[in-house]
């Protein structure tokens, strides 16, 4: 796997994983994240995490079993598990003496050229303290992005608001493949492709899960919209050892969607 110099990564986590499922927050795969992520940090690599998973475990902790419809409802769900979705992260992240901040987003915020210098401030100074900033959809007061958004589009304008090197998408398949290999056993993983390239957009099908929002096809277009800023893709299963620790070496993991510099 070829990749550019890499000094800034964002970090993907889907609700799927974040949950194992739907089953409540899985603290030993955010504590492997957390470790991974004090390894890269100790490279001089600056990290971000954007991570689904409020609305599931708001869902599990108010013992609904099914994604309600109801937009009051979803809010109400994001806003019970982001309690919990927060306090995850910062007891994984200081195991490992790390500081992590809690950094809501919407589209909006990132449209309105004032509210997007100010997040990048923010984010900035986050980083150049040595944190890691948590960043997820401010699910509690937006509606559109509820019912149509997706956290893979809002890490890909993460990427173009603060420059990184590379978005890592973490999912529960091991890539892309050319069929849905839960469909198709004679699927193949797609190793290396540019961003963007039309066919992936053919290849990629489905919707997710019912825990989850994105399927293959958002972080197809999520590496299309982060090579805008020259920013490659690697597309991976987040229960590969050592993961992210792979991908930061160089080491062939998951898609690799480059950006056409």
């Amino acid at each position: 796997m070829t990749v550019q110099p890499i000094k800034r990564i964002v970090v993907k986590v889907g609700s799927s994983l974040v949950t194992n499922n739907g089953d409540g927050l899985d603290r030993a795969a955010i504590e492997q994240w957390a470790e991974q992520v004090a390894v890269i940090l100790r490279a001089g690599i600056q990290v971000l995490m954007v991570s689904s998973g409020a609305i599931a475990e708001g869902m599990q902790r108010l013992g609904w079993q099914s994604r309600p419809i109801a937009i009051h409802q979803l809010q109400a769900a994001a806003a019970v598990g982001q309690m919990g979705l927060v306090q995850m992260y910062e007891r994984c992240f200081a195991r490992f003496n790390l500081h992590s901040a809690q950094v809501l987003l919407t589209n909006a915020d990132l449209d309105h050229p004032e509210r997007r210098a100010n997040a990048k401030a923010t984010i900035e100074t986050l980083l150049s303290l040595g944190v890691v900033p948590v960043i997820n959809e401010n699910d509690t007061v937006v509606t559109d992005e509820i019912k149509f958004g997706d956290n893979d589009h809002l890490a890909a304008l993460v990427v173009n608001l603060i420059g990184a090197d590379l978005l890592i998408i973490l999912t529960d398949q091991g890539g892309l493949f050319n069929a849905d290999p839960r469909q198709d056993p004679t699927a193949t993983l797609v190793k290396e492709a540019f961003a963007g390239d039309p066919q992936l957009e053919k290849m990629a099908g489905g919707v997710g899960s019912t825990i989850s929002k994105g399927g293959m096809l958002t972080k197809i277009l999520a590496a299309k919209t982060a090579a805008q800023t020259g920013a490659s893709t690697v597309i991976a299963s987040g229960h590969e050892p050592q993961v992210l620790n792979q991908i930061t070496q160089g080491l062939p993991v998951g898609s690799l969607l480059k950006a056409r510099n």
